[in-house]
């Protein structure tokens, strides 16, 4: 069935979205049509409308840490919440969001908390309107209502009659407590996000109501509904306004609203992320800058975007920012409609009439290593489904240009990928070329760590980078737990015992492992003592050799050199040919742990459609200024572009050859 066909199965509800006014006797609560009509007017005023930022992210930055109910806190901690509130309202915020996002029975039982709330709804509204009041200024309560946090049947076990009474228990008493509209944010489920909708227009048919879902980089949500798919279902709920929000960032917002502009004379709304989120210090930072999102809050309103805000990782500073790069409309007359208060046998035993596997002293790319010649490795990713056959043809392309072995991720930007260890698996027995995985603690516990581990070996996969992973959150799986049972360094000694034949409870595995480990160091970092810090950690703990972030100069790399002369394990560094001016903005602003030289980003953008050809340049470039620096190079390719980065492996090959015979580099 289509999202069209789904939003009008129900003929007497689809006659009610497309009449609101017949369904009054339907409705619990009746919001004055003054209220309407002043949210309406403002919407009709032809500038954007400028919501809030962050709220999470804020509460994080006060000391509130990732695992507490933030919703909890309007019980515990209003002053703060207020304080908050304030903060984006003296930053220009004509909308305030409810500390709200997930203040569902579902996911408030996680917190024992199933029962309250309506408290924690009701009170959430209290402090908003306190803040206005405070304040003085005329802004908008929106009350935040997010997804229940567990899939729908037939995915999982919640019947779509039983979200909808959920969302009626937490809107009622956002309407109880006097919110002038409703924002349904951060779907991805279509099927979810209709059941919203249906339950707030259950309980008020005059509430005006922003739906919003979150998408990732293709341009779709996790459930897999594209922009147009999202405009059909939602404009034929007959909703008040309509967009995206969350996500990785405004590129990736701004492209979806794009898609859904010809298709709807509906009000549009983006709200996106500050980009992705990098660890530093042991705390979440979000990389895109005020400055960054001041451009993309004129490029919204430039797209006819009437709904412009930030999610995770914006700041009272990035709304400062964007109020300055908005045109501003008299402030907006708000009428508020004011309510009552509210040991195992060992492995090594063959069965008979099979011949057990013999480990290898060390895998080809060890001995390079460890004999201190350059090594080549490019990037491929896992396919997003069960067909590899597109990756492994890349893989076999990049083979025949003559790399050592190829990195295979691990669920890169937390985005759902075939398993690390089968692709890997089969580019060294479909391809015959040596792997190198991506395993992150992210996902998995000591006992699967090692667990895995182990397969991985028994297939015949000896080469490991050990990393901590990106967070779920940052990949559409709100709900998703990260594990994070040890960190990197951690993992590294975890590796290096299996190693030496226990695991890390001192059992004997039999055989001992052979894995090459490899951790990462970031020559860019805002805090480089931090990391050099950590990255001395994961020296101690046996790592054999790092691998760099992404970089584009030797300045770049220079200021890691500068403070570590003398590495005590090779260097490996990333390289990451830029596309166009586009990727190149995105990469500086939205990927954590990327910077463009300035430089760069001028090239690129006088590079015009020449983008992709100015890119290869400067990747050639920096690759021949860099090889005698370093112990190797491991190429990126963007957008799955293997036939580039090919070119460069075989320019690469030819430096080494050259190298090998005594001849200098060009």
């Amino acid at each position: 069935m289509s999202l069209r066909e789904s939003a009008g199965s129900n003929s007497s509800i689809t006659k009610m979205l497309r009449n609101p006014r017949a369904a009054r006797g339907m409705t619990k609560y009746t919001v004055t049509s003054t209220l309407r009509s002043a949210f309406f007017n403002r919407l009709a005023e032809g500038t954007p409308i400028l919501f809030d930022g962050g709220m999470g992210t804020q509460l994080y930055a006060h000391g509130v840490p990732f695992h507490r109910c933030f919703d909890e806190l309007n019980l515990l901690q209003p002053d703060l919440v207020q304080a908050i509130h304030r903060e984006y309202i003296a930053a220009g915020a004509e909308v305030i969001e409810t500390n709200t996002f997930s203040a569902n029975r579902v996911a408030l039982a996680a917190y024992g908390l199933e029962k309250r709330v309506r408290d924690i709804n009701f009170r959430g509204v209290k402090i908003a309107r306190e803040a206005r009041e405070v304040s003085g200024e005329s802004v908008f309560l929106a009350g935040s209502v997010s997804s229940i946090g567990q899939p729908l049947a037939p995915v999982g076990t919640i019947a779509p009659e039983e979200a909808r009474a959920i969302f009626v228990e937490q809107i009622e008493a956002l309407l109880e407590a006097g919110v002038d509209l409703l924002v349904l944010e951060t779907f991805s489920s279509p099927m979810e996000l209709r059941e919203a909708v249906l339950a707030a227009r259950s309980v008020s048919a005059d509430l005006p109501i922003i739906a919003q879902v979150s998408v990732h980089e293709e341009g779709k949500t996790l459930a897999g509904a594209s922009p147009a798919e999202v405009v059909a279902l939602l404009d034929a709920m007959r909703v008040d306004a309509l967009g995206v929000n969350c996500g990785v960032g405004p590129q990736t917002a701004l492209d979806a609203v794009q898609q859904m502009r010809p298709l709807t004379r509906t009000p549009l709304s983006a709200m996106p992320n500050a980009g992705h989120p990098t660890t530093q210090g042991g705390r979440q930072i979000y990389v895109s800058t005020p400055e960054y999102f001041a451009d993309y809050a004129r490029r919204f309103a430039e797209a006819g975007v009437s709904i412009i805000g930030g999610c995770c990782g914006t700041t009272p500073e990035h709304i400062a920012a964007m109020r300055a790069a908005l045109p501003r409309n008299g402030a907006a007359s708000v009428t508020v409609v004011e309510s009552a208060e509210r040991s195992q046998a060992s492995v090594d035993e063959t069965p008979s009439g099979l011949e057990a596997p013999r480990a290898e002293t060390s895998s080809p790319l060890a001995r390079k290593v460890r004999a201190g010649e350059q090594i080549i490795s490019v990037e491929v990713d896992p396919p997003r489904g069960i067909n590899p056959n597109k990756m492994l043809q890349g893989a076999a392309l990049l083979k025949e240009a003559g790399v050592d072995c190829v990195d295979v991720g691990d669920s890169p930007m937390a985005r759902v990928r075939m398993s690390c260890i089968a692709f890997a698996a089969l580019c060294e027995q479909r391809v015959g070329v040596e792997t190198l995985i991506h395993f992150t603690t992210r996902d998995r516990n000591l006992m699967a760590l090692q667990s895995e581990l182990l397969g991985a070996h028994a297939l015949g996969i000896r080469n490991v980078i050990a990393l901590t992973g990106d967070p779920p959150q940052m990949g559409g799986y709100p709900s998703a737990t990260g594990v994070w049972d040890v960190k990197s360094p951690g993992f590294i000694r975890i590796i290096k015992q299996l190693n030496q034949g226990v695991d890390w409870a001192g059992n004997s595995i039999g055989r001992p492992t052979n894995f090459l480990v490899a951790c990462a160091v970031n020559p860019m970092a805002d805090d480089l003592e931090y990391e050099l810090d950590w990255y001395y950690q994961k020296v101690d703990a046996g790592a054999d050799f790092a691998i760099t972030q992404p970089l584009y100069n030797m300045e770049q790399l220079d200021r890691f050199f500068s403070r570590v002369p003398h590495p005590p394990i090779p260097t490996v560094v990333e390289i990451m040919p830029l596309q166009s001016y586009r990727h190149a903005e995105f990469c500086h602003n939205e990927l954590a742990g990327v910077v463009i030289p300035e430089e760069h980003l001028d090239r690129m953008k006088q590079a015009g459609e020449r983008g992709i050809d100015v890119g290869f340049e400067l990747a050639h470039r920096f690759l021949l200024d860099v090889f005698d620096r370093v112990d190797g190079v491991l190429f990126v390719p963007s957008f799955h572009r293997y036939e580039m980065v090919a070119e460069l492996v075989r320019e690469t090959v030819r430096l080494r050859d050259r190298a090998r015979v005594g001849v200098s580099a060009p």
